[in-house]
């Protein structure tokens, strides 16, 4: 029988406090943290036996608070004040991490924490308030920044942000390992987002004087993690050695061999020859078949709900997509069941709304959107449009096989009723660049839970005006916007979910501001050799590497 790693569906999350924390590394002298000059390296000396081996994507860069993209060394390298784990219940908790405790105020404003003693970053330099401090400073303030929810919600963030101070007014030092969070109004998801890769907490030293080669150079992109980046080797891979001086205790793998492998042919050799250890079978388009269904691999694949939604944006700025009876077209066009069939065989499941099912918050009431192309044609006969219209659907250069063919079929489908889809593909940077500038009229994306709260996904879409330009969403119901910003503030838990999901059917159902696709199971296979894989709550196996280990033939 398989080894099937489910997240289990219920909808809740506990806070917990612990007091014990694991044995702290040692007091080792403070190393030269001078950034090194070459950045990115290309060199195959690096001896990796030992090493767990995996496929990822190369990055444009690994600085976690200007990418939403590539967490490989967030993750890994560094930590955060607080995580988020699963139990074996299903639930997901937040547990403490650089922050050991912290204490909540009565008005729900005040955050006090306190810090583990003793924790060093890799270079030997030790954890203090002040490298929180500066993190969360330069979050709000690096002009590339594309992180900054996280924390906007501390008093004077805004004021930071628009450089009409150098101070963080809300952030109060007490001691070295001491300080408090005063936030604008209460948000119930604070604790929550501070898990996210984008807050992970950064050496202030070294940070500082690597400037822009922060996230380019390892040699001073330092952290207190599992793990120290060693080397980037351009187009080839990025490598990570094991921290053995980490507070949490060594990994148990002797680093990280992180592979940028683009052909599935290559991958799948490459796996079967022993050379990778945890294959994500995504990497592999219908070369995944022969593992998923094969005799051979049964006991090492690994099934898990992965908290994330695929959707269709659509830009309500562009003309006729103001139009809701347009939106609401496209939407009925669409069969989505046959669309996870055809390009997930049918591993997930088909979603009405914007949370995802295994999201705190998920609605299994909402209204199925119904695939009705007669409807969708009459619609936009009635939006005035009975010969259809062009459309440009784009497509980054880096999607999968199987996302390029997800917006093949739903451009066939739109073709059906006169909707006459343009699919384009072009360069990443330049998607990502018209993407944020609220100038892309339709794609397809996938967005996977930073944090289990429904907050993850309406804020970040619907906020506010700078997040739906930023999305190329550009939706424009301030009131709507404004309720979401409010609901962030109200400390019922069942209000506030009950608030969220009423947003949720309105900018779905109502105003079909985007089209709901499907969530996705994922399945991983593992080497002969690998002991303890697991994945993360939301289905990554990334944040987890450091549990995992290739024992010796």
């Amino acid at each position: 029988m398989k080894p099937v790693l489910k997240q289990k569906r219920f909808l809740c999350l506990t806070i917990i406090f612990l007091s014990e924390f694991l044995s702290a590394c040692s007091s080792t002298p403070k190393k030269d943290t001078s950034p090194s000059q070459n950045p990115i390296k290309e060199t195959d000396t690096a001896d990796t036996s030992g090493f767990l081996a995996a496929v990822e994507n190369e990055p444009d860069t690994v600085d976690f608070q200007c990418t939403s993209i590539f967490y490989e060394v967030a993750l890994n390298t560094f930590n955060r004040l607080v995580e988020m784990e699963s139990r074996e219940d299903g639930c997901v908790e937040i547990v403490p991490s650089l922050a050991e405790s912290w204490d909540i105020s009565g008005d729900r404003c005040s955050y006090t924490f306190h810090l583990r003693d003793q924790v060093r970053f890799s270079n030997g330099a030790l954890l203090t308030s002040s490298d929180v401090l500066y993190s969360f400073q330069r979050l709000l303030t690096h002009p590339d920044a594309c992180n900054r929810d996280i924390i906007r919600e501390i008093v004077g963030a805004d004021r930071l942000e628009k450089g009409e101070t150098d101070e963080l007014e809300g952030f109060s030092i007490l001691s070295d390992l001491d300080f408090v969070i005063t936030l604008e109004h209460p948000f119930e998801a604070f604790l929550a987002c501070l898990c996210m890769p984008g807050a992970s907490i950064m050496d202030e030293d070294t940070t500082r004087a690597a400037g822009d080669r922060f996230g380019l150079d390892p040699a001073c992109t330092i952290g207190t993690g599992s793990f120290i980046f060693t080397e980037w080797e351009a187009g080839k891979r990025l490598l990570f050695t094991a921290n053995p001086d980490c507070w949490m205790g060594p990994p148990s793998c002797a680093g990280l061999d992180l592979r940028f492998l683009t052909d599935a042919v290559e991958v799948r050799n490459l796996f079967e020859d022993g050379e990778l250890d945890v294959l994500d079978l995504d990497e592999l388009g219908d070369a995944a078949e022969y593992f998923m269904h094969g005799d051979i691999y049964q006991d090492r694949l690994y099934e898990v709900l992965q908290i994330g939604i695929t959707y269709i944006a659509l830009n309500e700025s562009i003309e006729p997509l103001q139009d809701v009876r347009v939106r609401k077209a496209m939407q009925l066009a669409l069969d989505r069941q046959a669309l996870l069939d055809a390009v997930y065989s049918g591993l997930g499941h088909v979603e009405n709304g914007i949370f995802p099912h295994g999201l705190a918050g998920f609605d299994p009431e909402l209204p199925t959107i119904p695939y009705d192309p007669e409807g969708a044609a009459a619609l936009l006969e009635e939006a005035g449009y009975p010969h259809g219209f062009d459309l440009t659907v784009s497509v980054k250069s880096s999607a999968t096989l199987w996302e390029r063919t997800l917006m093949t079929l739903t451009a066939s489908m739109w073709n059906e009723i006169g909707i006459r889809t343009d699919v384009q593909v072009i360069e990443e940077d330049t998607f990502m660049s018209q993407r944020k500038n609220g100038s892309l009229a339709c794609y397809a994306a996938t967005w996977v839970a930073d944090y289990n709260d429904p907050d993850n996904f309406i804020y970040t879409f619907f906020g506010n005006r700078e997040n739906t330009t930023f999305r190329s969403l550009c939706y424009p119901r301030q009131e709507i916007m404004d309720r979401a910003e409010r609901a962030r503030g109200i400390s019922d838990e069942t209000e506030r979910i009950r608030e969220y999901q009423q947003l949720e059917e309105i900018i779905v159902q109502e105003d079909a501001a985007w089209i709901p696709l499907f969530s996705r199971l994922r399945f991983y296979v593992v080497g002969e050799n690998v002991q303890g894989f697991r994945v993360s709550w939301n289905g990554s196996v990334k944040p987890c590497y450091r549990d995992i280990s290739v024992k010796e033939n």
